[in-house]
């Protein structure tokens, strides 16, 4: 049950703290998580029971902090590290020994110790035979009666020593008798968590490096060549792989080996290298797997991986949003604090830029009664003010300086949208006074990036034309303006309402829809009452008001359906000048607009297209359309709907 809240500048004045520094922020990372509540309760189990995990949501949702999190609940006493030795039966299959942790340094050490010692006795050897010749080559030189001899001997020495005591002899036999680390721990170390995203074949299965010297004495031992891959760095503790699906099939082939085997072996990557003729014996993997994504992840995913963790783990679908509670505000007051802990250069927020935080977390929600959960994005935005906060010398950071960072810290899509209203504004694309027939300024959203929760909005003018048949059969609805195919769609419907409402034939009619400035492309269904509102102004002769815009996706029966990113959509309008914004009811609750825009736009939430005839449409023959238009009932008409790009395929074909 929702909580009837205060605003927030009047719920932030009861809440007792007065800069962030007083907030205790939780020392175990599982406790920092906010608003996965589900996903914290399965990761824990998860860790008791070594079980893998899938966890799906939108980006900065916190799925990389739940999987590191989950490190705190795994038992540090298992830890082992992992040595490669040489094998002296086959140089070219390595030997791998599991030690407990800590241990692995000690034996490294000590077999370096021995290898010195036994360079050392070698130098010696080489000093005393080096001393030899010189001595030789001295006395055969005074008693051949040739000095040139004693020379000769002591060059000869010199060259023998530098090879044999300070060259390549006591590195290489250093080098075939230590072992090489692959995974070490101090005794202290918590359970490994490796981030394996993105991770090419050799970094997440292991390698061996390519040996360029492969002869005369200065090759490398092939164990030397041995490298450890993120599977192997995470043995007993967590691997994290983000975006899975972009791993390829065979990556995730033997991934799905290593989880069932719990070991795998190392081996070259590339055929073409020298370690593509090494392998060693298996080496320990036993992980736990966090594997994370959008929900296209599980669309590239290897089935019989995923079939691994759905039936020996969990799979977990994260929110993007919280409700907006008593409790929900509070932890957000708690993140800030977090957040400021975590960069450890910024100042603390006060409780008036916490309140600006909150207020965007809701605005970003898109909904009324929700608070955001990208709490990446908002992390950057406490990141940006407290940066301004810092260049200024400030104590604490302010709701001025939060208001000057949320300026800032624009997406590249909504800079780009701002300019475009500029461009569009300066060269009069749109217009936003007077009236014009067959013209509507629609709005939408740029861009519209999954991994970003704040679009960027953007007036979108639709012009409508009506021209007679250019066939003898039947007219047609063109739309133009790189539609994408739900877009296409809409207009179908559209033109469905049309034949249906307007009780007049049209089949002796062409209909052209353009979609002005869009460079991009267009997709959705949110312009739907923009088109037909151009089109019917255009049929009937009646304008349309050019100080209102309009959004909001239209059912075949002529009902007004909810669309996305409303917020942005009403703001963009209020930027570029436009007074009055008609939007679906539905949505009223969901628009959250920035402080700065209040009192410079009017929303006006419709349920019909009536609803919103009666809105847009002004001037002479509106009374007499909205009363034929109450009357109506669907006639039989005959006609193609057709979009340009489709009627160039059929020609093409």
């Amino acid at each position: 049950m929702k909580e009837n809240l205060p605003p927030i500048d009047e719920w932030i004045k009861e809440q007792k703290f007065e800069t962030t520094a007083e907030i205790k922020v939780p020392e175990k990372l599982i406790d920092q998580v906010i608003g996965q509540d589900k996903a914290v309760e399965v990761v824990k189990k998860a860790a008791k029971q070594k079980r893998h995990v899938m966890l799906i949501g939108d980006p900065g949702t916190g799925k990389s902090m739940i999987a590191r999190a989950m490190t705190e609940f795994l038992p540090k006493e298992e830890l082992e590290d992992i040595l490669v030795y040489p094998n002296p039966d086959d140089p070219n299959t390595p030997l791998i020994r599991v030690v407990p942790a800590g241990k692995a340094k000690e034996i490294v050490k000590k077999k370096k110790i021995e290898a010195k010692k036994k360079a050392e006795q070698q130098s010696s050897f080489a000093m005393s035979f080096v001393v030899l010749i010189i001595l030789a080559s001295i006395f055969f030189a005074f008693t051949s009666n040739h000095p040139e001899y004693a020379l000769f001997g002591i060059l000869a020495g010199i060259m023998i020593y530098i090879f044999l005591a300070r060259g390549a002899v006591p590195h290489r036999v250093e080098l075939q008798n230590v072992p090489k680390i692959l995974v070490a721990h101090d005794k202290d170390d918590k359970p490994p968590f490796v981030d394996a995203t993105a991770a090419h074949s050799g970094a997440l299965l292991g390698d061996v490096r390519h040996d360029p010297f492969q002869s005369a004495g200065l090759e490398t031992p092939p164990h030397q060549l041995v490298e450890a891959g993120a599977i192997h760095r995470a043995h007993k503790g967590v691997l994290y792989i983000d975006e899975i699906n972009t791993l390829s099939l065979q990556s995730q082939q033997h991934l799905l080996t290593a989880i069932q085997e719990k070991k795998f072996q190392i081996t070259g990557q590339s055929e073409r290298s020298f370690g593509a003729m090494v392998k060693t014996e298996p080496v320990p993997c036993d992980f736990i797997l966090v594997s994370a994504g959008n929900l296209d992840a599980l669309q590239g995913m290897h089935p019989a991986l995923r079939s691994r963790i759905r039936g020996y783990g969990y799979e977990v679908y994260l929110n993007s949003t919280m409700d907006d509670t008593d409790e929900n505000r509070k932890k957000l007051i708690r993140f800030v604090a977090q957040e400021v802990v975590k960069d450890g250069r910024i100042p603390h927020f006060d409780k008036w830029a916490v309140a600006e935080v909150i207020r965007e977390a809701q605005r970003r929600a898109g909904k009324k009664g929700k608070l955001s959960l990208r709490l990446r994005e908002l992390g950057g935005l406490v990141r940006v003010a407290g940066d301004i906060a810092r260049e200024e010398g400030a104590e604490v950071v302010t709701a001025e300086h939060v208001i000057r960072a949320k300026r800032i810290a624009k997406s590249l899509e909504h800079q780009i949208a701002d300019r475009a209203i500029e461009i569009r504004k300066e060269y009069k694309s749109f217009k936003t006074e007077g009236a014009e027939v067959g013209v509507v300024n629609g709005l939408a959203v740029h861009s519209a990036d999954p991994s970003l929760s704040e679009y960027a909005g953007l007036v979108l003018p639709i012009v409508a034309e009506v021209t007679p048949a250019g066939s003898r059969s039947e007219g047609r609805i063109i739309a133009t303006g790189k539609l994408g195919e739900i877009a296409k769609e809409s207009v179908l419907n559209v033109s469905a309402i049309i034949k249906k409402y307007m009780g007049r034939d049209i089949s002796n009619h062409d209909i052209h829809i353009q979609f002005i400035g869009t460079y991009e492309g267009v997709e959705g269904d949110s312009a739907s009452i923009s088109v037909i509102t151009a089109v019917i102004s255009a049929l009937e002769n009646v304008k349309v008001r050019q100080d209102t815009a309009m959004t909001g996706s239209l059912s075949i029966r002529g009902t007004v359906l909810p669309v996305g990113g409303v917020t942005a959509k009403v703001e963009a309008a209020a930027e570029a000048g436009i007074k009055r914004v008609i939007i679906p009811k539905a949505n009223l609750d969901d628009v959250l607009i920035d402080d700065r825009y209040k009192g410079k736009i009017e929303i006006i939430p419709v349920e019909t297209l009536k609803d919103v005839l009666e809105q847009a449409l002004v001037g002479d023959g509106k009374e007499e359309l909205l009363r034929k238009f109450s009357q109506m009932k669907p006639p039989k008409v005959s006609g193609k709907v057709e979009l340009e790009s489709e009627k160039k395929l059929v020609k093409r074909g």
